[in-house]
């Protein structure tokens, strides 16, 4: 039976409560369901999997639920390696592809099945059926995945028996599991890595859901827009809760703390507090995404003036933004470097801060010596996916020192920030920051910019808040 709960008001069970808790209950197994649309897709990514480690056992845990404050847990997000391998989001699970003599891997996924009505433990304890919601049980996961299940409670003692069987797994994850294997570290490592590049390029049911993050996205950018007169009235915080409405209604929720950063809040690269006010007259940055369903998200921003129209200095700056980034997508096609809409952008911007007396030139040496990034502060993009910032454990040499191919969706965002308390700028230039963003898929011939749904130029975005905004 469960621990029970310091300071609860209950003092025990009844053995006539347990009996009366035990019965009467329907059998609720599930018989229609069908296998989810990315089942394939993920039996594919596990394949290739495979084929990177003949003869290993390979681990990959969903993760746990973390303790916020004494039962109250934060929101669960399962790992993103298990997402992409199963297509499943429950916790407490893992993925394990045992070896066989062939070279090649059987597939199992170890989930928490559904609690029995035979004791207590379907309804005493927080992590109980009847507190957190129905599971499924071994036969329902098996038919949704597309993937033989077994019993999670089972693996620790699997994987000890097992322990003459090379065994590498993802850490950090899951530490009951992590005790139970003896592993290497920098082996464990090439596990991570592995699972990162395999989600450089997207297939076509990734690109798909990405296209539903963006879409959604560009829908909640116009809902928080035609807000943007209560928000004066009172915060950051109310565009942060518009948009996330939209979050929550289409998707899972956003896909990172968004950033909602009025007036010389949008030179701070990550402002999330989202607690300062909206002044007509000064700018919001505004940086968010929503999350698919699937966990898929998009990654946007927009910078815009708060009262519709730009003034001289804010146009100017946003223009050269605005051109930089133009600059960037320029570079984005199949069999470029993945550098080169970085360098793109980051030369524009710094040949834009010695033409106005900012940094000391020539362009060529002011951007050898990486002198614009005291107003650029950040690198120009990012891959994207199941997170933010995808793939964030390949290799060098496969991502930021590779080149593009087609699938690859990455953001190309570059920006420019002047601190309030900057005296190298004229006042007038202080406190502003801009930063435009959208996401790029690589085609065949080029790119397709998935978030072209939203207005990029300085005109473009008047007229846009003045349709949407009023």
């Amino acid at each position: 039976m469960a621990k029970g709960r310091k300071n609860g008001l209950y003092g025990g069970v009844s053995e006539e409560l347990s009996a009366l808790m035990r019965t009467g209950w329907a059998d609720t197994e599930r018989h229609d369901l069908e296998q989810a649309e990315q089942a394939p897709y993920a039996a594919a990514r596990r394949a290739a999997l495979s084929a990177r480690f003949p003869g290993e056992r390979l681990v990959v845990p969903s993760g746990n639920l973390k303790v916020r404050s004494n039962d109250d847990t934060y929101p669960f997000r399962p790992h993103s390696a298990y997402v992409h391998m199963t297509g499943d989001q429950a916790r407490d699970c893992a993925l394990v592809l045992e070896p066989r003599e062939d070279g090649g891997h059987d597939a199992y996924g170890y989930v928490l099945p559904r609690d029995g009505r035979d004791d207590d433990t379907f309804w005493i304890g927080y992590t109980a059926e009847l507190w957190m919601g129905r599971r499924l049980s071994l036969a329902e996961a098996e038919r949704v995945l597309g993937l033989a299940c077994r019993d999670v409670r089972e693996l620790p003692g699997r994987l000890a028996a097992g322990a003459d069987v090379p065994t590498r797994i993802v850490r950090g994850v899951d530490p009951a599991l992590e005790a139970a294997v003896t592993t290497d570290e920098e082996r464990d490592t090439e596990l991570e890595d592995a699972l990162s590049e395999l989600r450089l390029v997207k297939d076509a049911w990734e690109i798909g859901e990405l296209r539903k993050a963006v879409d959604s996205t560009v829908r909640g950018f116009t809902d928080a827009i035609g807000d943007l007169s209560t928000a004066v009235a009172t915060s950051e915080r109310w565009i942060e809760g518009t948009f996330f409405r939209r979050a929550r209604l289409e998707g899972n929720s956003v896909g990172y703390g968004s950033i909602c950063a009025a007036g010389e809040h949008a030179t701070i690269m990550h402002w999330t507090s989202n607690d300062g006010p909206v002044r007509p007259g000064e700018l919001l940055l505004f940086d968010a995404g929503v999350e698919t369903h699937s966990l898929y998200t998009a990654d946007v921003t927009r910078t815009l003036p708060i009262s519709g129209t730009f003034t001289p200095v804010q146009r100017q700056v946003y223009d050269a933004v605005y051109e930089a980034q133009q600059a960037g997508f320029d570079a984005v096609k199949p069999g470029a470097p993945y550098r080169a809409f970085h360098e793109a952008a980051q030369r524009h911007l710094a040949a834009k801060l010695v033409e106005w007396g900012f940094i000391e030139g020539p362009v060529d040496r002011a951007y050898e010596l990486g002198l614009q990034r005291r107003f650029t502060m950040a690198g120009t993009g990012h891959m994207l996916g199941l997170d933010v910032h995808d793939c964030a454990s390949a290799r060098n040499e496969e991502y930021v020192d590779g080149v593009l191919v087609p699938g690859m969706v990455l953001t190309v965002e570059p920006g420019l920030y002047f601190q309030p308390d900057d005296l190298t700028v004229p006042a007038e230039w202080r406190g502003i920051g801009v930063r435009i963003e959208d996401d790029l898929l690589v085609t065949e011939t080029g790119h397709e910019n998935l978030s072209a749904g939203l207005p990029r130029t300085s005109a473009e975005v008047e007229e846009w808040m003045a349709r949407v905004a009023g």
